[in-house]
């Protein structure tokens, strides 16, 4: 039964040019970026497609955080430094033409459209050891660290688990060091969405996943697609 419900997640890391970019923050100039890009790219966006930003302290109590929208990005502000960080992007549906390219609008908009999707882009960034992570329902595909990522290590191996919706999703493809091999697979997650991800880097480490599911009966786009990443630090920087 668990294999059925695989083959209706069909893991399209690079499916389409929509759904071909990631999500991750860094920190540059002392403030928090959100990163819109593939690899070592950082392409600019439309700030307005950020639709939600959660920061947490170290005992998962929400801290107020600020968008302040640029006119090529966004800059998270949180009232105070967080232990934990997650962002969401919605970029919109895009259909493809018969020419091959891509319209910012879903098919019912766009005559003869031969592909569409709709896509969600999700972060989540882990900045103190021992933070408690809080219930992350609004991510809607989401890397859960098992262990303490910062507590890890580079070359050690961390235990995740993959949710989509909430619930545990087998077969996900996941991308250990999305900035600098976003080609690259590190390995999938079992029955039960559980994996081991080798932590590769001991500056920022961003391990990804991102899948297409199958929508039924919706007039503007035929798929969901979904990107998410899990952001840390391999060893933390001592002044």
């Amino acid at each position: 039964m668990q294999h059925g419900k695989t083959l209706l997640l069909i893991a399209a890391l690079f499916a389409t040019q929509a759904s071909a970019h990631g999500l991750w923050t860094e920190q540059r100039r002392g403030n928090i970026e959100v990163i819109y890009g593939h690899g070592a790219e950082d392409n600019a966006f439309k700030a307005q497609k950020i639709s939600g930003a959660w920061a947490y302290d170290v005992a998962g109590k929400m801290i107020p955080v600020n968008v302040q929208r640029l006119a090529d990005h966004a800059r998270l502000q949180p009232l105070k430094p967080p232990a934990v960080m997650a962002v969401a992007l919605n970029n919109g549906m895009w259909s493809q033409t018969a020419d091959k390219k891509w319209i910012n609008e879903g098919r019912s908009k766009v005559p003869g459209a031969i592909e569409s999707t709709q896509t969600f882009k999700y972060s989540l960034a882990i900045y103190q050891p021992g933070a408690k992570l809080p219930k992350l329902d609004q991510m809607k595909l989401l890397i859960l660290p098992e262990v303490d990522p910062l507590t890890v290590g580079p070359g050690k191996s961390l235990p995740v688990r993959v949710l989509l919706d909430g619930k545990p999703a087998a077969g996900v493809k996941l991308v250990g060091d999305y900035r600098s091999a976003p080609n690259t697979l590190s390995t999938e997650t079992d029955a039960e969405g559980r994996a081991q991800v080798l932590v590769r880097n001991e500056g920022l480490n961003v391990i990804a996943a991102q899948m297409e599911i199958p929508l039924k009966d919706n007039p503007d786009v035929a798929t969901r697609g979904l990107f998410t990443s899990l952001t840390f630090l391999g060893e933390l920087h001592h002044e």
